[in-house]
């Protein structure tokens, strides 16, 4: 007798709401040290910056959150709950919002990263990203603020994988 192999379940992503404010600020609070406030979580909505959530079975694990205008992405948010980290969430919600701004004409994806996050760092480098630059005392620390490392990725390359379907096929 065999046992049967259950494949862990994969979130799903869809169009944040409003509604979903309350279990998007507990994934990002249980993120990071300065996470967002309700009110800009509110105004990126109200703004119509294109907002995702990760849902699971459990809740909401996770978010991104993009603006586009001009020809450019720019990757404002992007969280996975710490539980559900290391599972290829983060690479596949980027490389779904670089799709997605890629199909709303976007030739170029900009985004910050704290120098403290070697993790994000790397993702984004293995994502294509290249570093541009670096913005001074961008970020609250806890000591001070920190700088951020600018990167920036063509999306005019077609090198963007294709997300996998939500059943667990490649």
């Amino acid at each position: 007798m065999s046992a049967a192999v259950i494949a862990p379940e994969r979130p799903r992503l869809r169009p944040m709401r409003e509604v979903d404010l309350n279990a998007v600020l507990e994934v990002e609070r249980s993120s990071y040290e300065f996470p967002w406030t309700r009110a800009i979580f509110r105004d990126c909505l109200r703004a119509g910056y294109y907002c995702f959530v990760y849902e699971s079975s459990a809740g909401l694990v996770g978010h991104g959150i993009v603006s586009i205008a001009a020809g450019e992405c720019h990757l404002l948010n992007i969280c996975v709950h710490p539980e559900y980290q290391r599972r290829g969430l983060g690479r596949a919600l980027v490389n779904f919002l670089l799709l997605f701004a890629r199909r709303k004409r976007a030739k170029v994806a900009l985004l910050e990263v704290r120098i403290s996050n070697p993790s994000a760092y790397q993702l984004y480098i293995q994502l294509g990203f290249d570093e541009i630059g670096m913005r001074k005392d961008y970020y609250p620390a806890r000591y001070g603020r920190e700088d951020a490392i600018i990167l920036a990725r063509d999306l005019t390359i077609d090198s963007i994988p294709p997300p996998r379907s939500s059943s667990g096929s490649r």
